[in-house]
């Protein structure tokens, strides 16, 4: 069974950064794609940044040139590097894993809250 554990999310003021890490468990097929989407209160969960095996990666408009993904596949884990934290950026960050085919083999961890604030 495939288990995604969060850790790094917490308080920061405006202009802060963070770095989120996300740490896979079980059988995982080694072509997927892992990554990172949040979710604001009142708001649809939208895509943040997700990068490939082979080290394709897309953010989201929102946050393109301030955050940065990278995976460790050793260490099975997904991190998020964010710089220059913004108010709104404040929300639930949820990791991501997905392979092939999708429908099937998709997975979300419990989700951690970053909250920008001064």
């Amino acid at each position: 069974q495939v288990q995604l554990v969060e850790s790094g999310g917490g308080l920061v003021q405006p202009g802060g950064s963070l770095r989120l890490s996300c740490a896979a468990s079980g059988t995982i097929f080694s072509i997927n794609t892992m990554g990172w989407y949040r979710q604001a209160p009142g708001k649809q969960r939208e895509l943040v940044a997700t990068i490939t095996n082979a080290g394709v990666t897309d953010y989201g408009d929102s946050v393109k040139g301030r955050l940065t993904i990278s995976r460790d596949d050793i260490k099975k884990t997904v991190y998020l590097q964010m710089n220059n934290l913004k108010p709104e950026d404040t929300a639930v960050y949820y990791c991501h894993l997905r392979w092939w085919p999708p429908s099937r083999f998709t997975y979300w961890g419990q989700g951690t809250q970053v909250t920008v604030s001064s």
